[in-house]
C-alpha cells in the first residue's frame, strides 16, 4: 500500500490548487493522510480525486473542515494514530505513546518541520509542509509503503 502524507497545506493562502510536484506523488497513492491545517474543506475534496483521504483537524482549519481532532486507523495491518499538534519536541515520543498506546506509527504536523523518528516501539512522522516551508530548505511531503502490516518505507520528499 502506497500512502502520501501531507500536512499544513494552508489553503488558499499557500495552496491555491495542488502543486504539480505534489500531484506527481498523489497519482500513485492508494491512500492520502493529511495531518491538519488544510484550512478549507475544498482541499480535502481536491485530494479525494486522487485517492481516499483520512484527515485530522488542525488549529487553522475552518468550521467547514469535517475532520476529528485525532484519528486511529489500521491500513494494511499497520496501526496508525493521527493528530495535528504533537506538543513540544521534548518528551514527544513518550507523550505520543501514551496518547496512542496501540499505534505502530503516529502521523502529525503543525510545526512544518519534517521528522521521522523511532524509539523501537513507535515511529513518529511529520511530513512537513509542501507549501509553507517556513525556515526549512524545502517544502516537503511524506511517502509511506506498508506491506502486510509492516512499514517498509518512510521517506520525506522535497517538492519545492
Amino acid at each position: 500500500m502506497e500512502i502520501v502524507v501531507l500536512s499544513d497545506t494552508h489553503a488558499p493562502r499557500r495552496w491555491r490548487s495542488c502543486p504539480p510536484r505534489v500531484a506527481e506523488h498523489l497519482r500513485g497513492a492508494d491512500v492520502i493522510l493529511h495531518a491538519g491545517d488544510v484550512c478549507v474543506a475544498s482541499v480535502l475534496d481536491e485530494l479525494a480525486a486522487y485517492a481516499p483521504v483520512h484527515a485530522v483537524k488542525g488549529n487553522n482549519d475552518g468550521p467547514d473542515v469535517a475532520a476529528p481532532e485525532t484519528l486511529e486507523l489500521t491500513l494494511d495491518g499497520l496501526r496508525i494514530g493521527m493528530i495535528h499538534d504533537s506538543g513540544p519536541a521534548k518528551g514527544r515520543l513518550p507523550r505520543l505513546r501514551r496518547r496512542f498506546p496501540h499505534a505502530d506509527l503516529v502521523v502529525f504536523g503543525h510545526s512544518h518541520i519534517p521528522l521521522d523518528e523511532s524509539d523501537g516501539g513507535l515511529r513518529i512522522f511529520n511530513p512537513g509542509s509542501p507549501t509553507d516551508r517556513r525556515r526549512q530548505p524545502h517544502g516537503t511531503l511524506g511517502l509511506l509503503t506498508i506491506e502486510g502490516g509492516v512499514l517498509t518505507r518512510a521517506e520525506i520528499i522535497p517538492v519545492t
